[in-house]
């Protein structure tokens, strides 16, 4: 199988004789990783739990870790799980590369929708697993959300959806999302929703796909997963904690797939995501910081402030144009859009002329960057 290179190598490559300027000091702005510390009682509960690496892990999590979740879900969401509707994982990066291959297994030509942009696992799943790719463009011209094709989603198996979204900062309604619940019922195909930014939002809380199953009488939340992670709730992407909930059926015997895969937590890693999982106060103190850099952004380069993420989707005439201008003008380091898209088959490429800004520094450098940001753009 061939998976092509990541945005992260492909800036590499578009900058390699690029020269940033000596007269500023470096700024890095592609990478979805907050620039703060992992807050210090979760530091001390993995430093407390040390002792526990004498003893394997077992696949399926442990009790403490899988009720510190469900009691998140049920507490944000409203949503209360039974054991076999959640499983804890290794992250997300994970569960999303192994749970499609372990789904379309069986399918003799299995296809795979998700959004484009798009976070490039869902990709290198669908070639994993050999299945056919249809992108759900997000656009200007919808508002970046998913346009409906329903003959074409009837041929399809599984459809990944990712809102709040990854590049755009795109968010669906809980209607918006029970109308994909409905969909996946009517037309048989898992929907799965990536949900890893949904801690991170301004003033609205986005909702779930859980509860969007639940809003529209799918109570037992048949067909629809979500997966969830730590990393940027919790400024603790180290930790690989994250979770895959929704349709008992389907994972249970995902569980004993996962068996064989080897994914398990090591125990100290557990013991330290129950207690971040189980608190609230350190998850809203990080939500000020990322406000307050979209505030900044607004003033400086009169940008909307999204309504989660940490992303700027910032339109540009030639993002790869401006992309080494800025780095060789300003030593700042952005992503080009093109580089998280795909070309359809209609020859439209919807990352093409935008430029996604990762707001995860402090207030000082993030000021610093918009303005170099502001300099270029002029």
């Amino acid at each position: 199988m061939t998976f092509k290179p990541y945005p992260f190598e492909r800036l590499t490559t578009l900058l390699e004789d690029v020269k940033p300027a000596s007269a500023y000091s470096p700024i890095v702005l592609t990478i979805g990783e907050p620039q703060f510390e992992t807050p210090a009682f979760i530091q001390k509960k993995l430093q407390d739990s040390a002792a526990l690496l004498k003893k394997y892990p077992k696949s399926g999590g442990e009790t403490y870790l899988k009720e510190a979740m469900g009691d998140f879900v049920a507490r944000r969401f409203g949503v209360t799980l039974d054991k076999e509707q959640l499983i804890p994982t290794f992250g997300t990066r994970e569960v999303l590369f192994n749970f499609p291959q372990y789904l379309l297994f069986d399918k003799e030509a299995p296809q795979m929708a998700f959004t484009n942009p798009f976070y490039q696992i869902y990709e290198g799943a669908a070639i994993a697993s050999r299945a056919t790719m249809l992108f759900l463009n997000l656009d200007i011209e919808n508002g970046f959300k998913p346009l409906i094709d329903e003959k074409q989603l009837a041929e399809t198996d599984l459809v990944i959806l990712n809102f709040p979204n990854n590049p755009t900062a795109s968010t669906l309604t809980l209607d918006e999302l029970g109308h994909w619940v409905v969909l996946a019922l009517k037309h048989d195909f898992v929907l799965l929703n990536d949900e890893c930014y949904s801690e991170i939002y301004t003033d609205v809380a986005p909702p779930s796909l859980l509860e969007a199953a639940k809003h529209v009488g799918n109570d037992v939340l048949k067909n629809v997963v979500v997966v969830n992670s730590i990393s940027k709730r919790s400024s603790a992407p180290g930790l690989r904690s994250g979770f895959i909930a929704g349709d008992a059926e389907i994972l249970r015997s995902y569980l004993k797939y996962r068996t064989y895969v080897g994914a398990a937590s090591p125990l100290p890693l557990q013991s330290a995501a129950a207690v971040a999982w189980s608190d609230e106060t350190h998850v809203e103190a990080s939500r000020k910081i990322y406000r307050k850099n979209f505030e900044l952004a607004n003033e400086i380069l009169g940008t909307p402030i999204p309504d989660a993420t940490f992303y700027l989707w910032l339109q540009v005439d030639d993002a790869l144009e401006f992309t080494k201008r800025l780095y060789s003008d300003h030593n700042v380091k952005v992503l080009p859009g093109e580089f998280l898209a795909r070309t359809d088959k209609d020859g439209s490429n919807p990352g093409k002329g935008f430029i996604r800004i990762a707001l995860v520094e402090n207030e000082e450098r993030t000021k610093e960057a918009l303005y170099r940001i502001k300099e270029c753009l002029a």
